[in-house]
């Protein structure tokens, strides 16, 4: 596959492009979904809940991590996590604003 030219689309279309890539795998939705219902949680109760291995987790929250959609903060050994509720209501609204401005107009 070759390179993608980001430089010839907007802004918003990179950045959309870059949340979509994040959030296509189902073990980080798996994760987000976990995490949002939690006050924080620290690592290995991920790895409980989601039933994959620790590295694995730790990938995934990794790339989590590169669009700030979660924070964590390490106490020792142990790393909690949490939602970034600003920038999750920040991707909501730039979601939101993409799907709206979409026409449906099929033939």
């Amino acid at each position: 596959m070759g390179i993608t030219k980001t430089q010839i689309f907007n802004t918003r279309q990179n950045e959309l492009a870059v949340i979509f890539k994040v959030l296509s795998n189902p073990a980080r939705i798996a994760i987000l979904q976990y995490i949002s219902t939690q006050k924080a949680c620290i690592c290995n109760d991920i790895v409980d809940e989601i039933g994959l291995a620790q590295p694995t987790i730790s990938q995934h929250l990794k790339e989590l991590k590169s669009i700030d959609l979660i924070q964590g903060e390490i106490d020792g050994k142990k790393v909690c996590y949490c939602i970034n509720l600003k920038k999750w209501k920040e991707i909501q609204k730039l979601l939101n604003s993409f799907f709206d401005k979409t026409k449906f107009n099929c033939c």
